[in-house]
């Protein structure tokens, strides 16, 4: 049997805190929107939650990084010393979202192995990256992890299963399986309802069988959360050099933790995510402009001059590629611009419209088609390529794992 996925020993709030104040979005939506951030931490006050064990990045640069993580560590060990955080035991959790766009998305929180994921080119991992890790990312975040606890993941990787012959059949019996949480999610997140699986050496197994009989010899992809597991991948790479070959092996750090969904779950559907450029000038439409060509028909926006028209290629992977790499060029000739990432239509034109020297582009939708294929090939999509579902349906915080001992 592959020793890929562990069986992890979850931590849920006790039953007095207020669930929906507890599970908040991941901490990498949102990132040019304070309000936003700002009347989630009005809403959930001091109440015992989420929000004070991450790092919003809307946050990263007005606030004093060392002095927030610290805190961040503070909040952590005070949940656990006064018992807000419990154990609930060693299984997995199945997970049914109903968004606020009425999709219904399942999918199962469990633990992976480290030793199993790269994002390096040319790997044979069973688990790989969908898009390019840009390593420079990675400090920042190991920066959080590196005292901290605990884990909280907004990680969610894909599995291809077209017989739907797991998840589905973990639904479909869930009247026989304990309900550990049911309520609204905060901030237009939807519906969410996770149930204890604790026959975890079953589901195992049907994952071992899926992994032979796709014979492409990936189990899972990064579907979100890329630079998220590769910090948790470097912070293990850290602690083990100092560790001999037992305690290797069931080392708390080892495994992270994630939740799979089956890229044919209806639920699943890959949003855009839009590009946006700050502090630029008319010139950079023009120069933009030069790179207009292909099938697809979009736009370029700017608060200035509106929408202008803008062709690509109908290859999405292609498209991605052909633009950002024309966006990090440059960007580097270009040292005052920056670039943020967005995933709905109404939230870039905002954006745009906030910032006065800002143009947006409006960016393709990648297909299902093909891409484990794509992947098991060898081949990266660019950074920021896909979005799992609009902003508000990406995963909140809710489930944590101890990664230390």
């Amino acid at each position: 049997m592959i020793k890929t996925i562990k069986s992890p020993h979850i931590y849920l709030p006790k039953q007095s805190v207020d669930m929906s104040k507890y599970a908040v979005i991941a901490c990498d939506q949102y990132t040019s929107n304070l309000v936003y951030w700002d009347s989630l931490s009005e809403y959930v006050g001091d109440n015992v939650s989420t929000l004070h064990m991450i790092y919003p990045e809307a946050y990263l640069e007005t606030t004093n990084n060392d002095e927030y993580i610290a805190n961040i560590n503070k909040n952590i060990a005070h949940y656990l010393d006064n018992g807000d955080l419990v154990d609930i035991g060693e299984c997995f959790i199945l997970v049914e979202r109903v968004t606020s766009f009425n999709v219904r998305r399942l999918g199962l929180v469990l633990a992976v192995d480290l030793e199993d994921y790269s994002f390096e080119k040319g790997n044979k991992a069973r688990i790989k990256a969908s898009e390019a890790t840009i390593v420079e990312r990675i400090p920042p975040r190991l920066k959080i992890r590196k005292n901290a606890p605990i884990e909280l993941p907004h990680i969610l990787v894909l599995f291809d299963d077209k017989e739907k012959s797991i998840v589905e059949e973990l639904y479909a019996n869930r009247d026989n399986l304990e309900k550990v949480y049911d309520f609204e999610l905060n901030k237009d997140g939807g519906h969410i309802r996770g149930y204890k699986v604790s026959n975890t050496n079953e589901v195992i197994a049907k994952f071992d069988a899926l992994f032979n009989k796709n014979g492409n010899g990936l189990l899972f992809i990064v579907g979100d959360g890329n630079h998220s597991l590769a910090t948790a991948k470097a912070h293990w790479d850290l602690i083990k050099k100092d560790l001999n070959e037992e305690e290797k092996v069931n080392h708390p750090a080892r495994y992270a933790l994630v939740e799979a969904n089956n890229l044919y779950d209806e639920g699943i559907i890959f949003e855009p995510i839009h590009r946006v450029l700050f502090n630029v000038d008319d010139s950079f439409i023009d120069e933009l402009s030069k790179i207009s060509e292909g099938e697809f028909e979009t736009y370029i926006y700017s608060a200035k001059t509106g929408k202008k028209a803008f062709k690509m290629t109908k290859n999405a992977p292609q498209a991605y590629k052909r633009i950002q790499s024309f966006l990090d060029e440059y960007m580097s000739k270009h040292k005052e611009v920056k670039i943020d990432f967005i995933h709905d239509e109404d939230e870039l034109l905002s954006v745009t419209d906030k910032n006065t020297n800002s143009v947006a582009i409006k960016m393709p939708a990648l297909t299902k088609d093909d891409l484990f294929d794509y992947i098991a090939g060898d081949m990266v999509l660019p950074r920021k390529s896909f979005s799992m579902g609009h902003a508000n349906e990406k995963r909140y915080y809710l489930e944590a794992k101890k990664i230390t001992k």
